[in-house]
C-alpha cells in the first residue's frame, strides 16, 4: 500500500469517525451472526489478542467482554482518541496493519473485522504475513469482509466527503492468499449484508 493511500484512509476516517462510531456501534448491535462468530473465535484463543482496525472499539469493547486479553489497533487517530474515550480501561494505539508493532509471535489471536476493505489486492499478500509473523503457531485469526470483486470510490461516506478507496474481495481468493501465508482455514461463513453480500473466514496458523 503507499502512502498516498495510507494518508487518503487515515484522514478519511478522521473525518467521518464521530459520526461513524454511532452508526456503526447501533449495527453492531442488530448483528447476532457476528457476534455469534467473535463469540467462537474468543473459545478458540489462548493469549493476547489484537482487533486491527478497530475503529472506534466496539468490537475491541464486546472482545473484552468475552474475557480476552485484547489491544485495539487503528490507523485513524481521531478513532483511537474515540476509542480511548468510550472504552478508558482497553488499550487503543495509532498504527497499521501493514506494520503491527508487535513481536514475532507473540500474539494468540488476531481480528481484522472489516478492516481489509481499504487494502489494494495487490498489498493482501504482505499484510497476511504480517499477521502470520505476529501470532504464535496455532494462534488464531478471525477476518470479516464485502465479498465481489470490485473497486470502489465512493466521494462521500457517513455524511461526509472522503477520498479512499474500497475493495470488494472474493472468499476463495482469500482463503487461497492465507494458506500462501501459513494460515490453514478452518471455517468459512457467508452472510447477508445491508448492500452487498459478506463472508467471514476463520483460521489457524500452521
Amino acid at each position: 500500500m503507499t502512502t498516498s493511500h495510507l494518508d487518503a484512509t487515515r484522514d478519511s476516517y478522521d473525518t467521518v469517525a464521530e459520526d461513524y462510531a454511532v452508526r456503526v456501534g447501533q449495527l453492531f448491535d442488530q448483528e447476532p451472526i457476528s457476534r455469534a462468530m467473535l463469540a467462537a473465535f474468543a473459545e478458540q484463543v489462548s493469549g493476547p489478542v489484537v482487533d486491527v482496525g478497530c475503529g472506534p472499539g466496539h468490537v475491541t469493547a464486546h472482545l473484552a467482554s468475552l474475557g480476552l486479553d485484547v489491544a485495539g489497533v487503528d490507523l485513524s487517530p481521531k478513532m483511537v482518541e474515540i476509542a480511548r474515550r468510550q472504552y478508558p480501561d482497553l488499550r487503543f494505539s495509532v498504527g497499521s496493519m501493514t506494520a503491527l508493532d508487535f513481536p514475532d509471535g507473540e500474539l494468540g489471536g488476531l481480528v481484522a473485522w472489516w478492516s481489509i476493505f481499504h487494502l489494494p489486492p495487490e498489498v493482501l499478500p504482505s499484510v497476511f504475513a504480517e499477521f502470520r509473523r505476529t501470532l504464535a503457531p496455532g494462534g488464531r485469526l478471525l477476518i470479516g469482509f464485502h465479498v465481489g470483486d470490485e473497486r470502489l470510490s465512493p466521494e462521500t461516506a457517513y455524511g461526509h466527503p472522503v477520498t479512499y478507496d474500497a475493495y470488494l474481495l472474493e472468499p476463495g481468493r482469500i482463503a487461497e492468499l492465507l494458506g500462501q501465508a501459513g494460515f490453514e482455514v478452518t471455517a468459512r461463513l457467508a452472510m447477508e449484508g445491508r448492500k452487498r453480500p459478506q463472508s467471514c473466514l476463520s483460521a489457524r496458523a500452521v
